[in-house]
């Protein structure tokens, strides 16, 4: 058997005891993370919102302007040792994934580093975007660490979404709105960090100027291809994200899907690009991801130590205590997970889980380890 699995649809798969797994434990917390779905409606595309996203947002900066597709059913993947060990679910359905494309986005900002299309990661955006959208005030002194680390304090309006749409923020609310989208003053870059959807669409801007193709053929190209993805995933834009590179019209992707659009994809192409990303970058021999990447984007954000770029961390424990601190997430609302443990050999795909049950259902895993 093989630790990096064959082209779609081939994956091997592993028995729980080969994996140094019990598979009675196993057992139980698949069954806890099927019956562990989120309370979000399956028919977002029929919501009048999206649950805590547009829920509390006054029109028009409310407004969906991508496309959004029904949820499925609670669907996973728990990979041990490059092989399958456990699913549950329909893991060949492709949803939406909302946060989770962040991640991709910063893998797509390491190959333009390692393609020598961005200089130093410490460079103002401003130098590298065509128009002025970055020029004026603070915006300047934005560079794409700023960016990387959500602490751009990037002020301005992208496709009719002001940035003002994610002042005072709380993710760890499910209720009440309570300040957001409150303006509030600004800080210098670099010094003050907010989770701010805007941004995040600032940045897949910045990029699509520094490739100057869209980012969904880059991703295609010099990600997913290479690592046999199937051919069913989708990077939706909004409506009105077109934009002119080299005279030529393109979308600007959006990293979520917080007003529609984003990632759409399914369990088993998730677990290739997190297997990719848990191999440090290499695949089949291959270095696809720029050597070191992985480790940057892993290192704890100065102001936010449960941060890197665009992915979660478990410093101290602190975002799920019951997995190991080396462990790390690309995280998207609904909630939709892919959990990577570098030492265990640990690797999840976790789609539509109740918020509060998330580290009931990491729990349950942990405990099949023998």
């Amino acid at each position: 058997m093989n630790d990096i699995p064959g082209p779609h649809p081939h994956w091997d798969r592993i028995d729980p005891g080969d994996a140094g797994l019990d598979a009675a434990r196993l057992a139980e917390a698949v069954t806890f993370a099927e019956n562990a779905e989120t309370r979000w409606p399956r028919d977002l595309d029929k919501a009048d919102f999206l649950p805590t996203l547009t829920q509390h947002e006054p029109p028009p900066w409310n407004e969906t302007i991508g496309p959004v597709a029904p949820g499925g059913g609670p669907a996973g993947l728990f990979i041990r040792r490059g092989r399958i060990a456990a699913q549950w679910g329909d893991p060949d359905r492709a949803d939406f994934t909302f946060s989770i494309a962040k991640s991709y986005l910063a893998i797509l900002a390491g190959l333009a580093l390692g393609e020598g299309l961005i200089d130093d990661i410490d460079d103002t955006v401003a130098g590298y975007v065509d128009d002025d959208w970055f020029g004026g005030g603070g915006n300047l002194a934005i560079t794409w660490r700023h960016l990387l680390h959500q602490t751009s304090e990037w002020q301005g309006t992208l496709f009719g979404k002001p940035d003002q749409v994610d002042h005072f923020r709380d993710l760890g609310s499910d209720g009440d709105a309570g300040r957001k989208g409150e303006k509030r003053l600004l800080q210098t870059p670099g010094t003050y960090w907010e989770y701010n959807d805007v941004r995040v669409n600032v940045l897949a801007r910045a990029l699509l100027h520094v490739f100057r193709r869209p980012l969904p053929e880059v991703l295609h190209d010099s990600i997913m291809d290479p690592i046999g993805a199937s051919d069913s995933w989708r990077w939706h834009g909004y409506r009105n994200a077109h934009v002119r590179v080299d005279d030529v019209d393109m979308v600007s992707v959006p990293g979520g899907t917080h007003w529609g659009g984003g990632l759409q994809i399914n369990c088993f192409d998730h677990a290739r690009f997190g297997l990719l990303i848990q191999r440090g970058g290499r695949w089949a021999g291959h270095q696809i991801v720029p050597a070191g990447w992985i480790d940057a984007l892993t290192t704890p954000c100065p102001l936010n130590p449960v941060y890197g770029y665009l992915w979660w961390l478990n410093t101290g424990r602190a975002q799920y205590p019951s997995a190991p601190e080396t462990s790390f997430f690309a995280m998207g609302a609904g909630t939709n997970l892919i959990w990577i443990d570098r030492a265990q050999d640990i690797l999840m795909v976790a789609r539509w889980i109740d918020k509060p049950s998330v580290d009931t259902v990491i729990s349950g895993f942990m405990a099949a380890l023998d």
